[in-house]
């Protein structure tokens, strides 16, 4: 009887501690969740829909480089960034390039300091390419999952590391966030992007020194996340591909779990191109990361992958998922605000 005694206290006991530390999980995750809020509640999925739809709308004429509407989605990105409180490196939003064939194209660049307090002398880059293939006589090529769901998100981070730093945050790098030109035209963007740092062509509108390469700490790229047509798992829209360049240490990925489970977001992620070593290096060798990666800069990209409407006249905004596109926002604004 006394036995019995003891086993029902001792189960009590148990059942009392996981219950204890359940409730302190589940306000551990209130308290992560209330602090973020703000910038969540931001990123709608209305408002994702309006901005993608926006530059993948005619009047961006498929954002090929060089046309009026590639002006047209420049300019709404340099809107974008002034609205986040970004700063201009150099006298204006825009980095000028010069295609082999002699386009002349812009990249829009800026920077969020990552301290109101001490500024830091580090840097990372947050980029996606906002050209695609334009016009084709009168066929539109609107470009909405290739890449304007990368600018939209790009853009949103901004946006999100801006307001959680107004509140109190601060970081030990400075983000670079970059809307790359020319990546159709064999990656003409990023390459000038690489060669002005390379040459400590730019300078920090802060502390005034220029920034160089030794100073750049990791490069992520936001290329095709808004669809949900290739999934990694059958029955499993709500999907994400991170790639990294060989080598790197595995606590990036192992990080992108911890904020995947932490802050309640849910997706299944991925680290290769669909399990295919080979596939993987090809596909990461098609986008601007590679760029950075070939200089020995820790490079990632974000993508949902390449499905049946990639560079068709149907990539429209209808053939995305929005819903899951704001998920990946949220996922990608929490990993780069831990890696900070």
């Amino acid at each position: 009887m006394q036995t019995k005694n003891i086993k029902k206290y001792i189960s009590a006991v148990i059942l009392s501690a996981i219950l204890l530390l359940s409730g302190l999980e589940t306000k551990a995750q209130n308290s992560r969740l209330t602090m973020h809020k703000p910038a969540r509640s931001l990123v709608t999925q209305e408002r994702i829909e309006r901005e993608t739809a926006f530059l993948a709308d005619s009047i961006c004429q498929g954002r090929a480089t060089g046309t009026r509407g590639s002006v047209e989605a420049a300019f709404w990105i340099s809107e974008k960034f002034k609205a986040a409180g970004l700063l201009k490196l150099g006298e204006g939003w825009g980095q000028s390039l010069t295609t082999e064939n002699g386009t002349i194209g812009h990249n829009i660049i800026g920077l969020l300091p990552g301290s109101a307090k001490v500024h830091p002398d580090r840097y990372i880059i947050v980029g996606a390419h906002y050209d695609h293939l334009g016009m084709a006589g009168k066929r539109l090529y609107p470009g909405a999952d290739a890449n304007a769901s990368g600018v939209v998100a790009m853009t949103s981070v901004a946006e999100m590391l801006s307001i959680t730093r107004s509140i109190g945050r601060s970081y030990n790098c400075n983000i670079i966030f970059a809307a790359f030109d020319a990546k159709e035209m064999n990656m003409e963007g990023s390459k000038r992007l690489w060669e002005a740092i390379a040459a400590g062509e730019l300078t920090d509108p802060v502390s005034g020194n220029p920034i160089t390469r030794n100073k750049i700490v990791f490069m992520v790229n936001i290329d095709q996340i808004g669809s949900s047509l290739a999934p990694l798992n059958k029955g499993r829209e709500d999907y994400m591909i991170m790639l990294g360049n060989p080598n790197l240490k595995r606590s990036y990925n192992d990080m992108l779990k911890v904020c995947n489970d932490s802050y309640d977001i849910g997706l299944d992620l991925g680290f290769t191109y669909y399990g295919s070593d080979n596939f993987t290096k090809l596909f990461y060798r098609l986008s601007d990361q590679n760029v950075f990666a070939e200089h020995r800069i820790p490079a990632f990209m974000f993508t949902s992958g390449i499905t049946m409407n990639t560079n068709k006249s149907r990539d429209t905004v209808a053939n995305l998922n929005i819903e899951v596109l704001q998920k990946r926002i949220y996922l990608i604004y929490h990993w780069l605000e831990k890696m900070l």
